[in-house]
């Protein structure tokens, strides 16, 4: 997460108002976010799978993390160094849960295993257990300055090896899960067009899926990695720069830097959690409701979810029948 020397620096009592109420605003949207798809897991059972099971995890790293980033006060040093621990850890589980996730669909897809739910263990050693090993270490690097009235940051890192450091525990596994989760999509997604060209090649049946619709379903896959580039890197750029030229601040990269990096939370939830299943899921509990509400709501909701889910399992189903 962003530090206080990093961010905030040299700017303005005015500025670094601004940059904390864009890193409350942006939390909370993104625990609103991570929060519904823990609540629709929780609340459904038809969703409790494996493969939503991980998405689960991935929301309620989000959340911790955007709760902690919400209550931390600088003021208050308790509170202070609750923040800095938490959201460094939340954080850093978060991304970890993405590569288990990209992990599981390759392993599925293009390994053809039926193992993965036997691996859960592991995953929760390997992104619990780096999570915290990482927080550990830049706590020792850290000096345990208590830095007040500076904004909504608690983690202060002064001198170059705790710029180091923060650069080793933390953007290091970030772009080590993005360069993973972008190989490992792109092999599935081939993987999958390949099996997709070959049945309608050979197949005899008068249906045909509709190409587009599976296109769709496979490059949806695609965007995923986009979501941790998106979130990080005006934070990376902000944080190569404070290396550079650390006495010299660029507010409108710390406001992006700190904007985008708190809606990750948000992204997640909206790309991996709001998928077809939930979104079927919401829809029969609509059905429940009286004749009168179900009057406010549109339609042909419920046709369109059911014909998005039939569009993303297609591939899958094609891959079951070779």
């Amino acid at each position: 997460m962003a530090t206080v020397k990093a961010v905030m620096g040299n700017l303005t009592v005015a500025e670094r108002q601004l940059l904390t109420a864009v890193n409350s605003g942006a939390s909370s949207l993104s625990f609103v976010g991570s929060g519904f798809i823990v609540l629709c897991y929780l609340l459904f059972k038809d969703l409790r799978k494996f493969s939503f099971k991980l998405v689960f995890y991935l929301a309620l790293s989000d959340m911790c993390c955007s709760f902690f980033s919400i209550i931390g006060d600088p003021s208050k040093g308790f509170f202070c160094y609750a923040q800095g621990y938490t959201t460094h850890f939340f954080c850093l589980a978060s991304f970890l849960w993405t590569t288990t996730i990209a992990f599981t669909l390759h392993r599925t897809v293009v390994r053809h295993k039926t193992d993965v739910e036997d691996l859960e263990p592991m995953f929760h050693l390997y992104v619990w257990g780096t999570s915290g090993v990482m927080t550990v270490i830049r706590s020792i690097a850290n000096n345990h300055e208590h830095l007040s009235r500076l904004g909504t940051w608690c983690w202060a890192q002064t001198g170059h090896t705790g710029k180091v450091v923060h650069f080793i525990t933390f953007y290091a596994p970030l772009w080590g899960a993005i360069l993973f989760n972008g190989v490992t999509y792109f092999q599935v997604i081939r993987m999958l067009n390949n099996a997709t060209r070959m049945a309608v090649g050979m197949s005899e049946r008068s249906y045909q899926p509709d190409p587009r619709s599976d296109m769709k379903a496979l490059n949806r896959w695609g965007y995923y990695p986009l979501i941790l580039i998106g979130s990080w890197f005006f934070g990376t750029i902000n944080r190569i720069h404070d290396v550079i030229e650390p006495g010299h601040k660029i507010f409108w990269l710390s406001v992006l830097d700190v904007g985008m990096a708190q809606l990750m939370g948000l992204f997640n939830s909206i790309a991996y959690g709001l998928n077809s299943s939930v979104r079927r899921a919401i829809y029969e509990r609509l059905d429940l409701l009286p004749e009168w509400s179900q009057r406010w709501l549109p339609k042909s909701s419920r046709s369109r979810g059911q014909q998005q889910d039939d569009s993303e399992l297609v591939s899958l189903k094609i891959q079951d029948q070779q």
